[in-house]
């Protein structure tokens, strides 16, 4: 992986670090942001895997810009539920985009939630296979100007290094983290069913090392994959497979 996307990894860490220390001063311990009620259940068809044209774009990532719909869902399948995703262009549309060719080329399939902070968010993005990985971390797109959209509970947002630094690493807000609005955290999209999916993803682990958690070395995501994460942190979740909703 090359150190601009682990250094995306880094960077949200610090910004989230910050975040998380200014709400621990303004709010109860993270026990303030409970789950939702479960949200009755509606079935909607997921569209069939992508074909071989498709998923060849996992190692050619600059062939994977359609524009998106102004509006898709994306319907999740983990180990531990479904839930479902509503993505705005209007909100990010280089955001939107790249999520939208990610999931039309398969990258998504059997990523791990690897960073997951209760109470704070849940990273996800790096794909199982270092080979996958990459070939996309070098796949930089544009940021996206604020929107009027907010690092809410359930929103969706791409990590970053920097200006101009995004790839494929995106979180999902457990809490109220709109202190990372200013920093160039544009969501693209929220949670619109199964939050409470969301909210039962293994935290156990928790950060980074470096910032006093016993997660997994990115770096080593990055060249050992799935293989790495299983056999050391076997608790973690994962994606099955993303789909676009029909």
């Amino acid at each position: 992986m090359k150190r601009t996307s682990i250094l995306a990894t880094i960077a949200l860490a610090a910004a989230m670090a910050a975040c998380k220390a200014k709400q621990q001063q303004q709010q109860p311990a993270p026990e303030a942001f409970p789950a939702k009620p479960p949200q009755a259940q509606v079935e909607m068809p997921a569209k069939a895997p992508p074909p071989a044209s498709l998923s060849g774009f996992l190692m050619t990532p600059a062939k994977a810009t359609e524009k998106a719909p102004e509006v898709f869902l994306v319907r999740f399948t983990t180990t531990k539920g479904d839930f479902t995703v509503e993505a705005h262009r209007s909100w990010a549309p280089n955001g939107a985009d790249r999520f939208y060719n990610m999931v039309r080329a398969g990258y998504l399939d059997d990523c791990a939630f690897f960073r997951a902070v209760k109470g704070f968010m849940v990273q996800f993005g790096m794909n199982g296979k270092p080979e996958v990985n990459g070939a996309w971390s070098g796949a930089m797109f544009p940021d996206d100007p604020p929107s009027g959209q907010s690092n809410k509970r359930g929103m969706v947002t791409f990590a970053m290094a920097g200006p101009n630094t995004r790839t494929t690493q995106l979180f999902i807000n457990f809490g109220d983290n709109t202190s990372l609005d200013g920093m160039g955290f544009t969501p693209f999209g929220t949670v619109k069913q199964g939050m409470e999916v969301v909210d039962t993803l293994y935290t156990g682990y928790g950060d980074f090392p470096s910032f006093g958690g016993r997660g997994p070395n990115p770096s080593r995501i990055a060249t050992e994959g799935n293989g790495f994460l299983r056999s050391s942190y076997p608790q973690l979740d994962y994606i099955k497979t993303a789909r676009l909703v029909q």
